[in-house]
């Protein structure tokens, strides 16, 4: 996400979320029950970025170093979360960042409870 002069990237396995105002139900249609919204347990949010995945170790025929020059790239396993879905997640394992003025969420993909995608 490039805001200004700035670059926002999100790393691993983290979900960067535009959260959506606290309702009983949410922009896409979904409805949390009142004892998740009392205790704030689940929130719901757009997805604004995703990280790369899921590192993973170099292969083992490699005999350099990763960090080497030349070395293999990194390897991910990619996140089944995409940017513009809507998400609804845990709140406990979220963290709030601001950036640009502007408050988000990041949360790893793990705390993500379900996903609403658009069909095109």
């Amino acid at each position: 996400m490039i805001r200004g002069d700035k670059e926002l990237h999100v790393v691993g396995d983290r979900v960067l979320i535009r959260i959506d105002d606290m309702e009983e139900r949410t922009a896409v249609g979904l409805y949390l029950p009142p004892t998740a919204l009392e205790k704030e347990n689940v929130q719901s949010g757009r997805i604004e970025e995703v990280g790369p995945g899921v590192p993973l170790p170099p292969k083992a025929d490699d005999d350099g170093a990763p960090w080497e020059e030349g070395g293999e790239q990194m390897r991910y396993i990619g996140l089944q979360a995409k940017k513009g879905d809507h998400a609804i997640f845990l709140r406990k394992d979220a963290v709030e960042i601001k950036f640009d003025d502007e408050k988000f969420i990041v949360v790893p993909q793990a705390a993500i409870l379900v996903l609403v995608r658009d069909i095109a």
